[in-house]
């Protein structure tokens, strides 16, 4: 979320997928103006060509990746043959004098008036960027949506101390401000209209609480996590689904408000919490259940066939382990979810709402 921290990010997933360079570019859409921008090593010389001289239809797989869904990554090569791209003048003038093959682009933000494009270039001495390479890249966009969007809103030099209430007050998504225990501070227009038509965020006493019952006190250890150190945070910190059954999925995220950052302007508010309604944005099942309940991974797995109605036997064969190790499991999950039996981690996994239950396969 610091944006003196992005050109080491893009130099770590350069060489998580092999790539030549990584870029990372985060747009208004009135005018075209830059919100930030980063990059691993390269050519500055040659990036500056780059953004000179080709425009959105002179970069083979850029309008695609634009006009495209967001989290889905674009090879050049899955558009065009490699003699195609070949022939085009962006390959013949730039890419291939550097020695470059093809380029993976991910639209990882796209709001009303943001735009945020993230691009691997690969080498020439390689192949074509794999599904597996995709498949990394597709994980990695609701983080980089996360951190660059709360980045961007944050951003000292646009919300100083004395203004920092009335821009929040401008913004589209809902964010409280919360002390440690999760005291109200401050609520933005948007937070406060969920406010008043009671979810999926209500306040009671003056405390933020989740519509949904079953992650309000995960919410409120969230926002105590996030006052003590970013670090302790952890995965808490993902993305609780607070809309109850039945309702519109919104998930909620929390921000640490930390000394000696730029967040820091918000003092004395401890934490950020930022309410999304968007599909993209909802976290994975699993990462829902080990935050609320302190599952393992595999324990997770299990309760999320046995909470969709599979018997164990059928539970056990999906997942390639044994009927006794998958007892071993329940009774574990039993345990640290209050519940006695397998009809109860159905109606459990029913109750924490749509983020959870929309699922793929």
């Amino acid at each position: 979320m610091n944006p003196e921290g992005w050109a080491g990010v893009m130099t770590r997933v350069t060489k998580a997928v092999d790539a030549a360079y990584t870029t990372i570019a985060l747009a208004g859409t009135a005018h075209n103006s830059g919100r930030f921008a980063a990059q691993s090593p390269w050519d500055p010389v040659q990036m500056r060509v780059l953004e000179e001289d080709y425009d959105f239809d002179g970069i083979p797989g850029l309008k695609a990746a634009v006009v495209g869904d967001v989290d889905r990554p674009v090879a050049t090569l899955s558009l065009m043959s490699e003699s195609e791209l070949q022939l085009t003048p962006f390959f013949q003038n730039w890419a291939k004098p550097q020695g470059l093959r093809e380029a993976c682009i991910t639209k990882f933000v796209h709001t009303p008036d943001r735009i945020g494009l993230l691009g691997c270039t690969t080498r020439a001495s390689r192949g074509g960027i794999s599904i597996e390479e995709q498949h990394f890249l597709a994980l990695l966009s609701p983080h980089l949506r996360r951190a660059s969007l709360i980045g961007d809103l944050l951003d000292q030099g646009r919300f100083t101390t004395h203004l920092y209430r009335q821009a929040l007050d401008h913004l589209a998504v809902p964010v409280v401000l919360t002390h440690a225990n999760g005291a109200i501070l401050h609520a933005n227009a948007a937070a406060e209209q969920m406010f008043s038509v009671q979810g999926p965020i209500l306040s009671r006493n003056g405390v933020l609480q989740a519509q949904n019952p079953v992650v309000a006190r995960a919410l409120l250890d969230a926002i105590a996590s996030a006052a003590s150190a970013d670090a302790s945070l952890g995965a808490r910190g993902i993305g609780l689904p607070v809309s109850a059954q039945g309702q519109p999925p919104a998930v909620a995220y929390v921000l640490p408000l930390t000394e000696g950052t730029a967040r820091a302007v918000f003092r004395p508010a401890c934490a950020a919490v930022f309410i999304s309604t968007t599909t993209s944005a909802s976290p994975l099942p699993e990462a829902v259940l080990t935050t609320l309940f302190d599952l393992t991974p595999a324990e997770a797995r299990v309760l999320l066939r046995i909470g969709g109605g599979l018997s164990a036997s059928k539970s056990a064969l999906s997942l390639g382990i044994g009927e006794n190790t998958l007892k071993t499991h329940l009774n574990r999950i039993f345990a640290k979810t209050g519940t006695r039996r397998q009809a109860d981690l159905v109606k459990l996994v029913s109750d924490i709402g749509t983020p959870l239950a929309a699922h793929g396969p």
